[in-house]
């Protein structure tokens, strides 16, 4: 083993479980603090030459872990909210049939947009990319993309609210 892996073995060992305890208190779940942990001790691993240079390595492995749970808390993956039981059906009472009307319905209000308007709002909402990124996609300028895009959901939500509601 490698004399810098040695000491870096030496210190996890050491400091490992004082950063857990950290970590749990910080978010308030013990799998979400034992990937918290795990991803700080990964970028530890790559700065540990630094750290070592600039002394103190506990008080820098600390500081990486709070902010490691903070921007894990920002994904919005890690917002999820867990659930001791299972839900008995899926959405709409668990009628099958019923989603995929919705979904027909948004799809055929989607197929009525202009094409430049379907093309933003399907990279803006259904892709989730950027308004540059969309922007460079289609070759036109911000601006356009946030109009087309703004246009092209105020068609659909109207579309679908007269679908669902006909004229009397």
């Amino acid at each position: 083993m490698a004399k810098r892996d040695k000491a870096f073995v030496e210190f996890v060992e050491a400091a490992g479980p004082s950063l857990r305890r950290t970590a749990y208190l910080i978010g308030g779940d013990r799998h979400k603090a034992d990937d918290v942990v795990q991803e700080t001790l990964y970028k530890l691993y790559l700065a540990w030459p630094k750290v070592q240079r600039a002394g103190n390595p506990f008080a820098y492995a600390r500081r990486m872990l709070v902010n490691v749970a903070y921007d894990s808390g920002r994904r919005p993956w890690r917002r999820e909210v867990t659930s001791a039981e299972v839900p008995d059906s899926a959405v709409h009472g668990g009628d099958f049939a019923a989603g995929h009307a919705d979904r027909d319905e948004v799809l055929e209000a989607l197929r009525a947009l202009a094409p430049r308007q379907r093309a933003c709002v399907v990279l803006r909402y259904y892709e989730d990319l950027s308004v540059e990124q969309t922007a460079e996609i289609l070759g036109c300028s911000e601006g356009t993309v946030k109009s087309q895009a703004a246009r092209g959901l105020d068609t659909l939500r109207k579309a679908i609210d007269r679908r669902r509601s006909p004229a009397l």
